[in-house]
């Protein structure tokens, strides 16, 4: 707000006239309001003044008569004085500057402690509001940042998933995906192929982050909060089973903080069927885990994840990633074949991924 600096002598006009502007305007005011029961103070006609800024006087001293003879009472006479009104308007607009002011303070703050109440309020624009709640809307909105990657090495090839976190092309995905890889190939969501890099790892939190060459203007996915899940909450998975690009299913979060132990072994990439051998409950799927393991919390989900969907995104209605899916359950003795979704997926929450960052892009733990 402009502050105004008022000359000596100079008074605002009459706050209950805001038509007297001029000699004109004044008459034409008059003439208006014939019935008016109490006399309209003289205008002052010199050079208008901010309204808002400094306030008026309690009482405007007295000036000269009017030369239409039409000067209200003389000060002294007895005669009651007439209190000056501040205009609703007036009122209304310094509320709403008020309003305005505050609401700022609020963001920045925020803004300065980095708190989660900003992530949740970007995240109302992932998914168009007409759309928000629903799966379709959730997998338009997200199915451009994730991808396929098919990962080679000497002891095969295997498929996964991962999700694109910079428009440059850095992605999150599972380190058995691309544990030992010799060449890792990307394929995003419109088809095309990028040749990757493996940037870091970290088996013991079963991660890895992997850049893209020569790529721009890719969609980055919006990281959410993890810590803020609740059992029964809806979510979609999105991932290349089976080499199936862009697979989505739903479900809920059926459960939090699971013990999964997945092997830290190098070599232990996932097979040509996409299988990876974890641990759970004191027993092991999908096959042998080896001597070198770690544990992680997972989220627990019965969105149907197959083999091909590690890496790849566990997300929530708003359309924010809350987990990366990592290892789901098959029946005790089953073979690689028969597995296959039962309704029990695990995910790494993406709390723990985004506290992973820096170490990864530093090259990992490995």
């Amino acid at each position: 707000m402009t502050e105004s600096i008022r000359r000596s002598g100079e008074y605002e006009p009459p706050y209950d006239n805001p038509y007297a502007t001029s000699p004109e305007g004044a008459q034409q005011h008059a003439s208006a309001h014939p019935s008016s029961a109490q006399p309209e103070p003289a205008p002052y006609w010199g050079s208008p003044v901010n309204p808002e800024w400094p306030p008026p006087p309690a009482q405007p001293p007295a000036g000269p008569a009017d030369p239409a003879g039409s000067a209200g009472p003389a000060a002294g006479d007895g005669a009651p004085k007439k209190r000056v009104r501040r205009p609703f308007a007036l009122l209304a607009a310094v509320a709403i500057v008020a309003a305005a002011v505050g609401g700022g303070t609020a963001y920045g703050i925020q803004e300065l402690t980095g708190s989660d109440t900003v992530a949740a309020s970007t995240s109302t624009n992932v998914v168009p509001s007409s759309q928000k709640g629903t799966v379709s809307g959730v997998a338009a909105a997200v199915s451009p940042s994730i991808v396929e990657i098919n990962a080679a090495s000497s002891a095969g090839s295997s498929t996964g998933s991962g999700v694109i976190i910079t428009s440059d092309g850095e992605i999150i995905t599972n380190n058995h995906v691309v544990s030992g890889a010799s060449s890792v190939k990307v394929t995003t969501s419109d088809g095309k192929e990028y040749t990757a890099e493996v940037v870091g790892t970290d088996s013991s939190k079963d991660l890895a982050l992997i850049k893209l060459q020569n790529a721009s203007g890719l969609q980055a996915a919006s990281l959410g909060n993890s810590d803020a899940v609740k059992v029964g909450d809806q979510v979609v998975a999105i991932g290349s089973p089976e080499g199936l690009t862009g697979t989505v299913t739903s479900g809920i979060v059926s459960a939090l903080n699971r013990d999964v132990t997945v092997s830290t072994g190098e070599g232990q990439q996932q097979q040509g069927g996409g299988q990876w051998p974890f641990e759970f409950g004191g027993q092991e799927f999908n096959g042998d885990t080896g001597s070198s393991t770690t544990t992680y919390k997972a989220l627990q989900t019965d969105a149907s994840l197959n083999p091909g969907n590690s890496g790849g995104a566990l997300i929530d209605m708003n359309g924010d990633i809350i987990g990366i899916n990592s290892a789901m359950y098959s029946a005790a003795g089953s073979s690689s074949a028969d597995a296959g979704s039962v309704g029990l997926g695990f995910a790494i929450p993406i709390n723990t991924v985004k506290a992973d960052l820096d170490t990864l892009r530093s090259g990992g733990t490995d």
